[in-house]
């Protein structure tokens, strides 16, 4: 979500010199992503427990900078506020069901979000989420009227290109001890994830081919690889899984460039970037049948069925074994990325803007 937000912010600079624009941000050690402008200014609210910062804070700094908007951009906004407000609502998951398996902070973080989020949708001008498949999960459960929900894609940043350049590949794959054909899948603990089914098609792509790729799996503690290898019989399998605790931003791009295929077997999604990273960055994608994934990879991707991993382990199979499927995938997973930027976004957002009646065109 700050990623989205960070995004629209800038690209906003780039196409509105008009608007004036304060920037509500707490005091925090990434105060410097973004730079003010003529007509952006940065205004750093006093720290507080977030709950304080957004319902007690945040209202008296709009008031207090007399706004036409307030546009609130991480699903939750304030309950008593006299401005017109936009609130993006990235997805209502945490409204489908509770679970309480995450961290405090994340358990904590949706009761906030399931109490707040019914009582501030009808009171904002407009909604904006992420794709058609989650404004219909919102106005369903939120009983909304159509027209006040819009969907605002998101897209992906420019940093995520095809790298071809044999050194600088060298270099990444050295600082990261990576094998020289692996697959790639961003490991994750949370279950709409499911990386528990992801490991399970891997084990069945291993049995089905005579020479598997490895798996490089990020973000992801050896420890829980292990208990679910051993409970699947598969230990054998483990110098084939190449554990990487963590990799960074700038670098995203060269690990997805020199990836074989990009395994993304979410079982819910909102939207689904890393999707068109992977796209834009050459590498072709296995991505789930369900919610929002088909909406945004389009015909650029083999779809699986990601409650199971035998459908999971036949595309994987499928993407082994075809090399002209391979290179037909490249070339429409680079077009397919390149239908969604952040201009476009901001474009679609300032027009939201525009359209309620304090605002100029």
């Amino acid at each position: 979500m700050e990623v989205v937000a960070l995004e629209v912010i800038r690209h906003l600079q780039e196409i509105d010199r008009e608007n004036e624009y304060f920037i509500f941000v707490k005091e925090d050690e990434d105060s410097d992503c973004l730079t003010p402008t003529e007509n952006f200014e940065i205004v750093t609210i006093p720290s507080a427990s977030y709950p304080i910062w957004e319902q007690i804070n945040l209202p008296k700094a709009a008031s207090r900078y007399k706004l036409d908007v307030l546009h609130c951009t991480c699903n939750t906004a304030p309950l008593m506020t006299g401005v017109p407000m936009v609130l993006t609502l990235h997805d209502i998951i945490y409204l489908e069901s509770v679970s309480f398996k995450g961290t405090a902070y994340q358990n904590f973080g949706n009761l906030y979000r399931r109490y707040v989020v019914p009582r501030i949708v009808g009171k904002c001008e407009k909604v904006l989420t992420v794709s058609h498949f989650e404004k219909e999960k919102i106005i369903a459960r939120l009983d909304l009227p159509e027209d006040k929900v819009e969907v605002v894609y998101n897209a992906i940043n420019r940093k995520f290109r095809k790298i071809d350049d044999e050194e600088q590949l060298a270099g990444i794959r050295k600082t990261y001890d990576l094998p020289e054909d692996f697959i790639l899948l961003f490991g994750n603990t949370a279950p709409k994830k499911n990386t528990i089914g992801a490991l399970k098609a891997y084990v069945s792509y291993c049995n089905q081919v005579s020479d598997p790729l490895p798996m490089v799996i990020t973000d992801i503690e050896p420890a829980f690889i292990e208990k679910l290898l051993q409970e699947m019989g598969a230990r054998h399998l483990r110098d084939k899984l190449h554990l990487k605790d963590y990799i960074a931003f700038d670098q995203l791009p060269y690990v997805y460039s020199m990836a074989t295929f990009f395994l993304y077997p979410s079982l819910r999604e909102s939207f689904g970037m890393p999707i068109l990273e992977a796209m834009a960055c050459g590498t072709p994608v296995i991505t789930s049948d369900t919610s929002s994934m088909p909406e945004v990879a389009g015909s650029a991707a083999l779809l699986s069925d990601p409650f199971k991993p035998d459908s999971i382990a036949s595309q994987m199979v499928k993407m082994h074994e075809d090399e002209a499927l391979r290179t037909e995938l490249i070339t429409k997973g680079l077009n397919r990325a390149s239908e969604f930027n952040w201009t476009s976004t901001a474009e679609q957002v300032l027009s939201v803007y525009k359209s309620m009646h304090q605002i100029p065109v």
